[in-house]
């Protein structure tokens, strides 16, 4: 019988990534000298130092995947600037040094490719990330995920911690924040054509009685199969690299067990498959058998039009790895959501 030598645990393991890689672990991928510690915010309030260390003295980990944080779509980012920098920086900080005191071997964190500079030469690598101000429009949540790196060298150089971070590009798949007004762009379109096809001829007031604040507010005119339309907020012009969560969970499990670097590694689909909101929009409508029209409302924000990432520096060491085509997992996450709506909508 293999001895488990590593206890890996997995913060926000409840969540879009998390499950993910509960997913891969439990289909296969997992080790038998590993055990897997998935915990949400039920387990611990992340923000408190007194319960994240008591989460680490209970589960006493050799290995950290990182995932928890405030997270949300542009409209939500833009309302709460200050909450999403406040929070992320006291749940870092907590996990992070909860690591350090119970000598942790290895902390994984997740960033985001929001953290860039909005004023940069592209494609972005992982050289760039202090190189000028994030996006207005999320500067908190952006900041607030920069700081992870800046711990990491300093755990590092200080305590020879062995902490480093990944960057993903746009994350999605099943059980991803399908919430209409906070979610991000493929969840709430989804969620949106998902009742498109369902209502038909209603208007969006008797969906949601009124206000709208995602990307995407559905408007009707007719029944779905004669002619109703789907009103996408923005030019649908802005350009962004997708990865599915299963992709992503995969290139996680190879960074915790051989990635050594303290410098973060983008993990990313290629420029070249880079696809505009239009493009993304198009594609979901598609898996979803939606024949209606899409509008496009240029009234509304855009928001920071490309973030193109280079994957150059994960193909130096994965140069073979498959990510699953982009329609083929809008596919595969459509239908998740449509057998799970029940609870994958709240």
């Amino acid at each position: 019988m293999t001895e488990v030598t590593k206890r890996i645990l997995v913060t926000g393991g409840t969540g879009l990534v998390g499950r993910a890689i509960e997913k891969v672990v439990a289909d296969g991928e997992g080790r038998p000298d590993e055990e897997w510690i998935f915990v949400s915010s039920r387990d611990a309030d992340l923000t408190s130092s007194s319960e994240t260390k008591a989460l680490f003295e209970r589960h006493k980990p050799t290995h950290v995947i990182h995932l928890a944080a405030m997270v949300g779509g542009l409209f939500k980012n833009i309302r709460s600037n200050l909450d999403f920098w406040r929070t992320n920086i006291h749940i870092n900080d907590n996990v992070l040094h909860s690591a350090h005191e119970l000598g942790v071997q290895k902390v994984v964190s997740c960033l985001s490719t929001c953290i860039f500079p909005d004023k940069t030469t592209y494609p972005i690598d992982e050289t760039m990330i202090h190189n000028g101000p994030p996006h207005s429009s999320n500067f908190g949540y952006s900041y607030a995920k920069r700081m992870i790196d800046i711990q990491n060298r300093g755990y590092s150089e200080q305590h020879g911690r062995h902490f480093t971070a990944v960057i993903p590009t746009n994350v999605f798949g099943p059980h991803d924040n399908f919430n209409i007004e906070d979610g991000h762009v493929l969840p709430g379109l989804i969620h949106k054509v998902y009742l498109a096809k369902r209502e038909g001829g209603r208007t969006s007031r008797d969906f949601f009685g009124g206000e709208m604040r995602g990307f995407f507010s559905p408007t009707f005119s007719v029944g779905v199969e004669s002619g109703s339309a789907l009103t996408v907020w923005g030019t649908g012009k802005p350009r962004r690299q997708f990865i599915y969560s299963l992709d992503l969970a995969r290139l996680f499990l190879w960074v915790l067990r051989e990635y050594d670097e303290v410098e973060p590694i983008i993990l990313s689909v290629g420029e070249e498959d880079e696809v505009s909101i239009r493009e993304a929009a198009e594609a979901v409508a598609e898996a979803m058998e939606f024949r209606g029209e899409l509008v496009f409302d240029t009234t509304k924000s855009d928001g920071q039009f490309k973030k193109t990432a280079s994957n150059a520096k994960l193909r130096r060491y994965l140069p073979g790895f498959q990510f699953t085509p982009f329609k083929k997992a809008v596919k595969e996450t459509c239908a998740w959501f449509d057998a799970n709506y029940a609870n994958a909508r709240k």
